[in-house]
């Protein structure tokens, strides 16, 4: 059975840093393209980045290029995200995707606040 389960999310200041884990479980996660996804109150989940299966390629969405770093860790079945320099805009709750067959994990939310 296909496990997604994030975290790592939590309130910080603007300008701040957080890193949020995935951990995948139930394929062979070294095999699959993974993303992070977010979905801000009132607005549509949209794309933040992606990373090949081997993490030797990745895309991120124009709101977050520079600031967030997506990686990979294949021995131990875990995807993260880097946020840095965060900003309010940032505030969602952000989403694992594996692509393949649209696996979500339930998601862990992020405020960036005063």
């Amino acid at each position: 059975q296909v496990r997604l389960v994030e975290s790592g999310g939590g309130l910080v200041q603007p300008g701040g840093s957080l890193r949020l884990s995935c951990a995948a479980s139930g394929f062979d996660f070294s095999s699959y393209v993974m993303s992070w996804y977010r979905q801000a109150p009132g607005k549509e989940r949209e794309f933040v980045a992606t990373i090949s299966a081997p993490g030797s390629d990745t895309n991120y969405a124009a709101s977050v290029k520079g600031r967030f770093t997506i990686s990979r860790d294949n021995a131990n079945n875990t995807m993260y995200l880097q946020m840095n320099s965060l900003k309010p805009e940032d505030t969602a709750v952000y989403y694992c995707r594996r692509p393949v067959f649209d696996r979500w994990g339930q998601g862990t939310q992020v405020t960036v606040s005063s």
